[in-house]
């Protein structure tokens, strides 16, 4: 089975009223525990690939262990660019293999992210790959995005229909509330989503695919265990699963996770090493962060995403 489109996976979630997890890879543990949950869920799975994961794995690496994946699951598998800065970067993923981009156009003026976002949407869907775009900044720090509070802007509504017309895009990621990272929330604060903004961007794209970024819930186990073993994470606070849940049942039929990969997966190293200071052999300890992984993931799907059985 080759790579899918994320057409038609959207399609199916929006009416099914779940969404699709979308899971930053970057080595091969992390794609063994994200697709060998997805295969035990019988669920559809998008693995995505941000400019960092390229420079640190290298396009072809991340391209083979995909296919690598798909070989061994059987599953339906997207594989998708996160947060693609410019033409250039989509356009060598669309020739490299990718059945899936995102055009991040967001730090430009409404007139200038249509354009970038059309430039590229006319290129990908010459070659058969969806194209998915972005109004509003969410704020946070994730590779080679890093947008500061203060210049962090909830999406528009009254702009999503402009938008998606004149760009022609598949699908749409939006801000209203979640971040990059794991410090999404200050202490004290309260966790708050605009569903308001949700729901109205909803009504002005009936039937439309909607995409949230900086969704991880960063799961307060993990970081203790981090923190125990050696690590400093201090306040760090991730959004409310109940609210990504709420989402998945509305447009939102893509949701983006990485932190939490990320989190847990320290947290089993971290662990493993302290409990076995005699343990050398990288397959030891990585084993358990893949486990963690797959846990995550398998967690994700069933409680979160309401994606299993829908492969």
């Amino acid at each position: 089975m080759p790579l899918v489109s994320t057409k038609e996976m959207f399609e199916k979630a929006y009416k099914g009223g779940y969404a699709i997890g979308a899971f930053n890879v970057n080595n091969m543990e992390i794609v063994q525990g994200i697709t060998q949950a997805a295969m035990e869920e019988n669920s559809p799975v998008i693995l995505q690939v941000s400019a960092g994961a390229r420079k640190y794995a290298k396009h072809n690496y991340l391209i083979k262990l995909v296919e690598a994946a798909i070989m061994e699951t059987g599953l339906p598998i997207a594989l998708h660019l996160d947060h693609g800065e410019n033409f250039d970067i989509c356009k060598a993923c669309v020739d490299g293999g990718f059945s899936s981009v995102m055009i991040d156009g967001s730090k430009y003026s409404f007139e200038e992210n249509i354009a970038i976002t059309r430039q590229v949407v006319e290129y990908a869907h010459a070659h058969g790959v969806t194209v998915e775009g972005e109004l509003g900044k969410l704020a946070g720090i994730e590779d080679d995005v890093n947008v500061s509070d203060e210049d962090a802007q909830f999406t528009n509504p009254a702009e999503v229909e402009e938008f998606v017309t004149r760009t022609g895009v598949d699908s749409l990621a939006i801000a209203i509330g979640t971040s990059h990272g794991a410090y999404k929330f200050k202490p004290g604060q309260k966790p708050r989503l605009r569903f308001d903004i949700l729901e109205e961007v909803q009504k002005r794209l009936p039937g439309f695919p909607i995409v949230l970024h900086g969704a991880s819930s960063v799961p307060q186990e993990f970081v203790a265990q981090v923190n125990q073993y050696g690590g400093s994470m201090p306040d760090a606070i991730g959004i409310p699963e109940e609210m990504l849940r709420q989402a998945a049942s509305l447009a939102v039929c893509k949701i983006n996770i990485d932190s939490d990969l990320r989190l847990c997966m320290t947290a089993a190293v971290r662990k493993h090493l302290s409990e076995h200071p005699d343990h050398f052999d990288p397959r030891q300890y990585l084993a358990d962060g893949r486990q963690a992984i797959q846990d995550m993931v398998r967690h994700k799907i069933r409680d979160v995403l309401g994606s299993s059985g829908k492969a």
